[in-house]
């Protein structure tokens, strides 16, 4: 696990037991509280990729997977992953497997459109 990863699951951990001792009336703040976290280690992240990338060391994914979305791509999946534990707990808390399979829908509905999107970009800037 590299540096950054261990820093946001320490950030998640964090978030989880400030929310036992907070109570569920606090989790939105705490849910954008760690959203904003977790956007900033992307976008940290994204940049040292773009700067390794213009310095020409190889290291940037995107040279590497011939795909200039990576980052984006990256960045959209974790953060709708992080929001799906939030929205799974309140989920099945009101409406159990139903509330589950359509808040898992919608995770899954977000993504397959922001793909799309990005394919389509991908596509028309080709030609």
């Amino acid at each position: 696990m590299d540096a950054h990863a261990q820093e946001l699951k320490k950030e998640f951990d964090a978030t989880m037991d400030a929310r036992r001792e907070l109570g569920p009336e606090y989790e939105a703040a705490l849910v954008d509280s760690f959203v904003e976290k977790v956007d900033t280690q992307v976008r940290r992240r994204l940049a040292e990729e773009r700067l390794a990338a213009a310095r020409g060391d190889g290291r940037g994914h995107s040279a590497a997977t011939g795909d200039g979305n990576f980052g984006e791509r990256f960045g959209f999946a974790i953060i709708t992953l992080v929001l799906a534990i939030p929205l799974s707990a309140v989920a099945v808390a009101q409406a159990r497997l139903p509330g589950l399979i359509v808040a898992w829908a919608g995770i899954v509905g977000v993504n397959f459109i922001h793909a799309a999107r990005l394919r389509r970009g991908t596509r028309d800037s080709l030609d």
